[in-house]
């Protein structure tokens, strides 16, 4: 029997893609959480000129990023070769963000060192999650739920070492240091894994705007995103004020994310069985529960506050595991090359970022919310129910518009 398509070169290596994706994820925490910090301390930046930064930032992300999709299909040809250089200029930029004392005014340079890691890491993950669809291909069964397992396990315990590298490390720029140990040997684990040359000419974004699945697709991943996106942009806030609990922040964040890693492979293999979709719905229902218990939350309830974290943490695991496979699924049917398909899913995973962080800051500041200090309880309830009760809502239409997504799961 004769076949049309050339074997592939490599056999498909999952603990690679694991290995790939921790680099990624490692690379966001500090991007969002440590960055900052940093320069507040060391430097004395402020820190709202700080925030106006990483907001412009997040803002230059939603703009170039499917711009990025378009530019891993020119470079397709040449996919290893650039896929090196942006690692190699991601692993630079974080060298020079924490190991680096600025050559010039530390904002300008905080400023140009993100611009650098936040390019190359948009592209790196588009042209990682379209050759994950080209990498499915090859694998035997529902591939690609077996290597969104792998993947988003690996990312999620990469976003774990990334929580506690600086102080394992004794600083940031221990951390930085092990970032490119961590790049370097990314390279060689994705070596001959990169086969853009073979993937046929892109055809743009039209088929993709133009499938009503692909659609109703991307805007649940926007609204299923939100719930996400507040509650870290929330974080910091509710544990110092509701909870009254400051330096607590950390080892709940690592909670949060290992409970998280830890769940993943328990979806995938649950999706396997019973179907993706459902098993996400399930997944998001817990989520709800999570966030509800939440809004309930007062000073000292931190028992209480750890097994939200280990439930809600749980759930994500289902969303960062089940929500892509179903897109890469798709675009794989409709969508060969993939690449800007997921440029347009990382535009709208970054939107919700920066939407939340334009939004609820100045909302509980009008409420007179002060960070650090005693607020009166209209502010704190405020804060609670932001935290905890926004998400709910939020999810509540996720799972409303992801029922009446027909999907075809027998592949």
């Amino acid at each position: 029997m004769s076949h049309t398509v050339t074997a592939p070169a490599t056999t498909p290596r999952l603990p690679g893609f694991a290995l790939f994706a921790a680099l990624l994820a490692s690379a966001g925490l500090p991007l969002y959480i440590h960055a900052p910090k940093f320069y507040v301390d060391e430097y004395g930046v402020s820190l709202a000129a700080l925030g106006s930064v990483l907001f412009g930032l997040r803002l230059l992300d939603v703009v170039q990023d499917p711009l990025l999709g378009r530019l891993s299909e020119r470079l397709r040809a040449h996919r290893a070769a650039s896929v090196t250089v942006a690692v190699l200029a991601m692993a630079g930029a974080m060298l020079g963000l924490f190991a680096v004392t600025p050559p010039i005014a530390p904002l300008w340079w905080f400023a140009v060192m993100l611009t650098v890691v936040f390019s190359a890491f948009s592209y790196l993950t588009i042209c990682f999650y379209a050759q994950g669809v080209a990498t499915a291909d090859d694998l035997p069964g529902q591939s690609h739920l077996r290597l969104a397992r792998w993947r988003e396990t690996g990312a999620l315990l990469g976003i774990c070492a990334a929580a506690a590298a600086p102080l394992a490390l004794g600083g940031y720029a221990g951390f930085s240091l092990a970032f490119l140990g961590l790049a370097l040997v990314a390279i060689w684990a994705m070596a001959g894994q990169w086969r853009g040359a073979r993937l046929p000419e892109s055809t743009g974004f039209g088929p993709i705007l133009h499938d009503p699945v692909a659609r109703r697709l991307l805007l649940v991943a926007l609204i299923n995103a939100a719930p996400v996106a507040v509650s870290s942009t929330l974080f910091l806030f509710f544990v110092e004020s509701r909870l009254e609990a400051p330096g607590w922040e950390g080892p709940f964040l690592l909670l949060f994310f290992l409970s998280a890693a830890g769940a993943a492979p328990f979806w995938g293999g649950l999706a396997e069985a019973y179907g993706a979709k459902r098993v996400l719905l399930s997944g998001m229902v817990m989520s709800i529960a999570a966030f509800g218990g939440a809004i309930l939350l007062g000073a000292g309830d931190l028992w209480a506050f750890a097994l939200i974290c280990l439930v809600s943490g749980a759930a994500l695991g289902a969303d960062m595991t089940l929500l892509p496979a179903l897109f890469a699924a798709r675009m794989a049917a409709i969508s060969p090359t993939a690449a800007e398909g997921f440029g347009l899913w990382s535009f709208v995973s970054k939107f919700t970022l920066a939407l939340a962080a334009v939004s609820l800051l100045p909302l509980l500041q009008a409420a007179g919310f002060e960070a650090g200090r005693t607020n009166v309880t209209q502010s704190l309830w405020l804060l609670s129910l932001l935290y905890g009760g926004l998400p709910c809502v939020l999810k509540l239409l996720a799972i409303a518009l992801l029922a009446r997504t027909p999907l075809d799961e027998r592949n």
